[in-house]
């Protein structure tokens, strides 16, 4: 069981330039949305509380990236971390760099 939502996440992150998996009530998701909001960064949402297999899908994330918690943001396919990476990314001057590889 925990496969088939494995393969969910891996392709809804793949048919994506940027997916964060979020709860709707979670003040540092909030933060990370805006934050890609703010870079106008077009991003899909999955809101794990406002669905039936949400505690399902992160399990599977976390077996992916042994991350817990949420957001969980992908970037171009890739695993960046939480809204504290993400913030640190933007910090660096990096988030610009993996966006535009993200949208080429």
């Amino acid at each position: 069981m925990a496969a088939k939502y494995q393969t969910q996440v891996k392709e809804l992150v793949s048919a994506n330039p940027v997916v964060v998996f979020s709860k709707s009530w979670c003040p540092y998701c909030r933060q990370a949305k805006q934050t890609l909001d703010n870079e106008d960064v077009e991003h899909t949402d999955l809101e794990l509380d406002q669905i039936d297999v949400g505690d399902a899908i992160q399990s599977a994330i976390y077996e992916l990236t042994s991350q817990r918690t949420v957001p969980a943001i992908f970037i171009g396919g890739n695993f960046v971390g939480g809204n504290s990476d993400l913030q640190a990314l933007k910090r660096n001057g990096q988030l610009k760099a993996l966006l535009q590889q993200a949208f080429p």
